[in-house]
């Protein structure tokens, strides 16, 4: 069987070579943008996702996620991250029009939280998939509370060309049949998005504070932090508190080994997860009085409960566990989950740095991917944490192959990396938007106080505002802009049917006889 690690290093040069390039073009990418309703007075919206938006069950691009407040705008997949993007502020032009008296937070950290008990969970109707849904994030309150569910971001989706598979797969004589060689194939990407996946928050995080309402569940946690002032704690260098240890972190996921060395032992170790009792989880009981609390009272009630930075995706059938869609049909695309919402940008992201992202992701795929020991998937781990906390430190040294090394140095040799892979992406393009993002992110590697991260502290402490005010004053502004940029009658209209469809359709679920939930729940997990 050809080594597939050895073919990895010389991928591109292949592709050039045989003059095959231009089929790293035309991935398509697309984007899950989280964002909590907040009132007018400041805190978390008390009342249900607007129904002028549609069901958040079945509606495709408007949802919601763990709280009935946080809402989660998905566009389609696109070509050109441009429509991409024009359609995420589409999306947000509607929602805007059906907003009342509230405004979606432009920051990842939640303001105006009292406690878990402010948070609402999210509905999803009386139908069987509706109470599943509903019931999973009854069951993530009482392992890991509210107040963390409701952190925001971004998941950038992205799929190779699938014209570059079966070239790349004649190119490396790969014995393996092309289905088998793509998903070994995204699970290097994965892999070694693992190691330098912390360059996304050093350049992009934008969450170094926190309001200290935030901890109300978990006042001990305030003593890691700093004082910002008094409602604000804050990390003086960090990046990204939304993906340090404060977030979505428990005792049993640290420990599990989840195997990204191929997609079978990805399927398997994740399948043990969900079968496996956790005694923690058994203390709070699965169903008490005849309501549920979770799901079951394993170490995860489902795939979706593990935290993870990049994930393999394929499309799941109704009622279909994504593991067994990624079993039977291989990784569609992957998931990238580590972006923070700009609070700069009304959209939470620009095209800089979507391109920046499809460019990394490419980088990842090119390049050499060992397998990942216990050890290295520890070491990541802590390179995460570490840019997340201190990524702006002066002198601070992350962990490479056995060695340390300044953050700065090895971003800079990850860009390098990177500029054959931005030069062929922009074609013919005058303007080489890929090479471009590329140039402005090499900015910020050379000058910390030029991310998004530090801008946040500058004017905070310019302004003499804490993280809420400065956070709500600019989703504020945002509001503006999207009263002042109102949606075309056409587009209105497409969304106005999308919402009326996607009720249609939960009603129509609803009205089908449904078997017994405890029943639903057992052929769930029984499929295999």
């Amino acid at each position: 069987m050809t080594n597939l690690n050895n073919a990895r290093s010389t991928r591109l040069d292949q592709l050039t070579e045989n003059g095959r390039q231009q089929l790293l073009c035309g991935g398509l990418k697309g984007i899950e943008k989280e964002s909590l309703r907040i009132s007018k007075d400041g805190f978390i919206a008390q009342t249900p996702h607007p129904k002028a938006l549609g069901s958040a069950l079945t509606h495709p691009y408007i949802t919601t996620d763990y709280s009935e407040a946080l809402i989660e705008l998905i566009t389609p997949p696109f070509v050109d991250v441009k429509d991409s993007l024009a359609y995420l502020r589409n999306i947000h032009q509607f929602v805007y029009q059906h907003l009342d008296n509230e405004i979606l937070l432009g920051a990842s950290m939640p303001c105006g939280i009292d406690g878990d008990e402010s948070i609402p969970i999210a509905e999803y109707g009386s139908s069987n998939i509706g109470r599943m849904k509903h019931v999973y994030r009854h069951g993530l309150w009482h392992r890991y509370g509210r107040t963390m569910q409701s952190i925001a971001g971004i998941h950038f989706n992205y799929s190779v060309p699938e014209a570059l598979w079966p070239v790349l797969h004649q190119q490396e004589n790969s014995q393996l049949n092309l289905e088998a060689f793509k998903a070994d194939a995204y699970f290097g990407l994965i892999r070694n998005f693992q190691r330098m996946g912390w360059l996304i928050l050093y350049l992009f995080g934008a969450s170094p504070a926190i309001c200290k309402n935030f901890f109300k569940s978990r006042p001990a946690l305030m003593a890691h932090f700093e004082a910002f002032d008094n409602g604000t704690l804050y990390h003086p260098y960090a990046t990204s508190l939304r993906m340090s240890d404060i977030g979505y972190k428990s005792k049993n996921q640290a420990n599990l080994k989840i195997d990204y060395n191929s997609i079978d032992g990805y399927v398997s170790s994740l399948s043990a997860a969900i079968s496996t009792p956790y005694p923690e989880y058994e203390t709070i009981g699965t169903r008490v009085d005849s309501e549920y609390r979770q799901l079951n009272s394993n170490i995860l009630q489902i795939e979706n409960e593990f935290y993870s930075t990049i994930r393999p995706k394929q499309i799941t059938e109704s009622g279909e566990k994504p593991t067994l869609a990624l079993k039977r049909r291989g990784v569609r695309y992957i998931e990238m989950r580590s972006l923070d919402l700009d609070l700069f940008n009304p959209i939470g992201i620009d095209e800089d740095k979507a391109r920046f992202i499809e460019a990394l992701l490419l980088s990842c795929l090119l390049q050499d991917s060992p397998k990942t020991s216990d050890q290295e998937h520890q070491v990541n781990n802590a390179n995460q944490l570490a840019v997340a906390n201190f990524g702006r430190k002066p002198g601070l040294e992350l962990d490479k192959g056995n060695q340390k090394v300044l953050l700065q140095d090895w971003a800079a040799e990850i860009l390098d990396a990177m500029k054959p892979v931005c030069a062929i992406l922009d074609r013919d393009d005058a303007n080489k938007p890929y090479s471009s993002a590329l140039a402005k992110q090499r900015l910020l590697v050379e000058n910390p106080d030029l991310t998004a991260s530090a801008r946040m502290l500058e004017q905070m402490t310019a302004l003499r505002q804490p993280f809420a005010r400065f956070a709500l004053n600019t989703s504020a502004e945002h509001e503006q802009y999207f009263k002042l940029n109102k949606l075309d009658k056409d587009n209105t209209q497409q969304f106005i049917e999308m919402a009326a469809e996607s009720l249609a359709k939960q009603q129509e679920i609803e009205s089908k006889d449904q078997i017994p939930f405890d029943d639903f729940l057992q052929q769930y997990f029984l499929q295999a």
